[in-house]
């Protein structure tokens, strides 16, 4: 897709974003995906999950699986501190059964809302950035410095959450 195709893309009115925080950079995610924000605790660690699956949560009676971005992004995983949260979105799945999966995602902090017009959005560097070009939805222009907008579906993209759907039943019994 062209800079043109991409910036077409974007949303035409303003957006708000929730921004938080992955080793000093600055990531947002639209607000609209973005179901509750937890505190870090209590995680069921599943055998012979990728990497970036840190385990599940019960979630009001909800086995929830729990990425860590960082090791999502190829980085070393994020350490646990007292303003580490976890952001429970809800992303697109290709299942017959749903239409949405629920997913928790490891952030260092959460920032705050913020609503970003589509001018001050610019389209995802072709090069340069550290992590995958796909995994970002735009640039955000915010008090003069640029926020990471990703795109969550992409970032949690459809083959993850098929694996994160074939956990392991003995996990899913011990996390209920």
């Amino acid at each position: 897709m062209n800079p043109s195709e991409r910036r077409a893309a974007l949303p035409q009115e303003p957006t708000q974003y929730l921004t938080f925080m992955l080793a000093g950079e600055a990531f947002a995610l639209g607000i609209l995906a973005i179901k509750e924000i937890i505190e870090y605790h209590s995680l069921t660690t599943v055998p012979m999950m990728p990497e970036c699956v840190r385990g599940v949560i019960n979630l009001r009676g909800a086995v929830v699986p729990v990425m860590d971005l960082q090791a999502r992004f190829g980085r070393p995983p994020s350490p646990v501190s007292k303003r580490t949260c976890i952001v429970i979105v809800e992303v697109a799945a290709q299942h017959a059964q749903q239409d949405r999966q629920v997913i928790g995602v490891v952030v260092d902090a959460v920032n705050e809302v913020l609503e970003i017009p589509p001018a001050d959005i610019e389209p995802a560097p072709a090069f340069g950035a550290r992590i995958r070009t796909d995994f970002i939805h735009g640039m955000g222009k915010v008090r003069g410095k640029f926020v990471i907008l990703l795109d969550v579906d992409r970032v949690l993209s459809v083959d993850d959450i098929e694996s994160l759907g074939r956990l392991p039943a003995d996990a899913l019994a011990e996390a209920a």
